[in-house]
């Protein structure tokens, strides 16, 4: 296998937008990858387009990625369609990697665009649902309410059925959460703590969707969303598009003024019937990068998680091996995941306050790290950064994720 290099990166602000498409949004995205990277379309080899939602929302099915490739003038070449909840951009990202390491291609790229916001909230709730096992659905709403009475019966969470007026899936991360507190001890101010350090992140990113900072007194006293979870500690809704452009190494030879990073490591697994006692497929999947890529956790200089809440980011840091199992909350609470600090995470303001359009979101976390890696981050630079690495995590099959994308990115 060859080795494969990102060379351009293109994101739009990921925010509410209620004129703009997902096709528009993606063309954005699309041309400021390739002209970061120096290239025209007339370069593209391949195409992997990542969306999730327009079908449901536009009954725009099965040729979107032709679609929005069609818009941008590019016709002939490959375009693979990705679905896979909200791992679908990393996923794409990856299946572009494998495809320029094994050598069918010189130049790919991996595109994600979503649009999320609708002007019925429901609309929106349902199509979340759809990234769970929708004819087993009421056995997965059993299992929330059980585990939850059992771990936390005198939490103070509120009677509200799983996905009643909400994401479901801040259901499934309030069952983790106190799991965690249960096996554990970690507390609702731990959460706080990550998600005003995630505030304050996303208040120095211009491309991010909340940029205002939060004290953790503020994320505790915000609106109850599923106990523990406060508002502040929930991704928002929100819309967006991302873009990334891997070239060959003969490619990379060939270019003029590159900026490339390399990718290390590119894995993507599902999860699996498991007792919530077991391992995850974060930590299965950790253990596969960092042999593929060469690395341990001590190598990596900052990280992106999948953060959909405060709980999410929680736990990846003990999955990726950052700190011991049980200790992410005390880990938060030492400074060590801030800007400053010896493992920075969520630099970008993480998918609670950078925005979670799904589609879009595993490669906007790989915007962010080949910015870190570049030196371009600006005042959310990372000092020294020379290893990154993102988790992305997608839809939901009984105690976790569906799919599940990790990459290790290493500046040139």
């Amino acid at each position: 296998m060859g080795n494969a290099y990102i060379v351009g990166l293109g994101m739009i602000r990921f925010a509410k937008h209620p004129d703009r498409g997902v096709r528009d949004m993606a063309v954005e995205a699309a041309n400021l990858a390739l002209a970061d990277a120096g290239l025209t379309k007339e370069d593209i080899n391949a195409a992997y387009f990542s969306n999730t939602f327009w079908g449901m929302y536009t009954n725009q099915h099965s040729i979107r990625g032709q679609v929005i490739m069609r818009s941008m003038g590019v016709g002939r070449i490959p375009v693979v369609n990705v679905e896979n909840a909200c791992a679908g951009g990393s996923t794409a990202l990856h299946l572009a990697a494998i495809a320029v390491q094994a050598g069918q291609y010189d130049v790919a790229m991996a595109l994600g665009s979503e649009k999320i916001t609708h002007p019925d909230k429901n609309v929106a709730l349902g199509a979340y649902a759809s990234c769970m096992d929708l004819e087993n659905i009421q056995a997965s709403i059993d299992l929330f309410l059980k585990l939850s009475a059992e771990l936390a019966p005198q939490s103070g969470q509120d009677d509200s059925a799983p996905g009643q007026g909400r994401s479901i899936f801040m259901d499934a991360y309030a069952m983790g959460a106190k799991w965690h507190m249960n096996r554990f001890g970690s507390t609702q101010k731990q959460l706080a703590v990550i998600c005003a350090k995630n505030h304050f992140h996303g208040s120095l990113n211009p491309l991010a969707q909340y940029q205002k900072p939060m004290t953790v007194e503020e994320v505790l006293n915000d609106k109850p969303v599923a106990w523990p979870l406060t508002r502040a500690m929930c991704a928002p809704v929100g819309d967006g598009a991302a873009a990334a452009i891997v070239v060959s190494e003969s490619f990379l030879k060939k270019m003029k003024d590159p900026r490339p990073v390399k990718i290390l490591a590119s894995v993507l697994g599902s999860g699996r019937d498991r007792d919530i006692d077991d391992k995850d497929i974060g930590e299965l999947l950790a253990a596969e990068a960092y042999e593929k890529a060469g690395v341990g956790p001590d190598d990596i200089s900052l990280a992106e998680l999948h953060d959909a809440t405060s709980y999410g980011e929680l736990h990846q840091v003990e999955a990726m091996g950052f700190c011991p199992l049980g200790e992410g909350g005390p880990y938060a609470e030492s400074g060590a995941t801030k800007l400053g600090g010896e493992k920075p995470i969520n630099t970008s303001g993480g998918l609670e306050c950078r925005g979670h359009p799904i589609g879009a979101s595993g490669l906007a976390q790989i915007h962010e790290i080949g910015a870190q890696l570049r030196g371009e981050a600006g005042k959310r630079q990372v000092e020294g950064a020379r290893i990154g690495l993102t988790e992305n995590g997608g839809g939901n099959i009984g105690v976790e994720e569906a799919a599940m994308c990790i990459h290790i990115l290493e500046k040139v």
